[in-house]
């Protein structure tokens, strides 16, 4: 029971930060946006809180941005987001429990999480355009999910896992 309790509380402050989190625009610079700054608080929870409540808070987060301020525009913006943000939840979750609890391991799991979630963005993209009669090629998924996406890769990559250490030295990680 208060492992359920402190996974649900953990994952309302992630949903939280993912709410918020995406207001920091750093001045007058957009480097906010650059960043995916919903996506870290995401990529943690899968980590402390497990695979169900990763995915769960991902796929919430931009739906309930959406109603709440009709920010990422809802489709197919938002909607693609949230089956992304889903697949990094629940893949760090899966992932983290899978490997070693060695810190290193934490590095192969969001890196291979960051591609999974990229794909299933790149999947939900494409089926979108077809349904709407628009054009989502290889060439517009590439520079969504790489090219114009590598800000965001390299603060991920530095961040979540010395956030997620931090959880783990202070005991907060489900590691049995």
């Amino acid at each position: 029971m208060k492992k359920t309790v402190k996974n649900t509380v953990f994952s309302a402050m992630f949903l939280a930060l993912c709410i918020v989190l995406p207001f920091l625009n750093f001045g007058s610079t957009q480097i906010g946006n650059a960043i995916s700054p919903m996506h870290i608080p995401v990529l943690i929870c899968g980590f402390v809180c497990g695979w169900q409540y990763g995915m769960a808070v991902g796929f919430i987060a931009p739906l309930l941005r959406y109603l709440l301020f009709h920010m990422p525009p809802i489709y197919p913006i938002g909607a693609a987001m949230a089956f992304e943000l889903a697949a990094y939840g629940l893949l760090c979750g899966l992932l983290y429990k899978a490997f070693p609890k060695k810190n290193i391991y934490i590095y192969p799991a969001l890196i291979i999480s960051m591609l999974g979630g990229r794909i299933v963005w790149g999947i939900a993209r494409y089926i979108m355009a077809g349904l709407s009669g628009s054009e989502f090629s290889l060439s517009m998924f590439a520079a969504g999910a790489f090219v114009n996406a590598v800000p965001a890769i390299i603060c991920h990559i530095i961040l979540v896992p010395l956030v997620v250490m931090a959880f783990k030295k202070a005991g907060y990680m489900n590691d049995k």
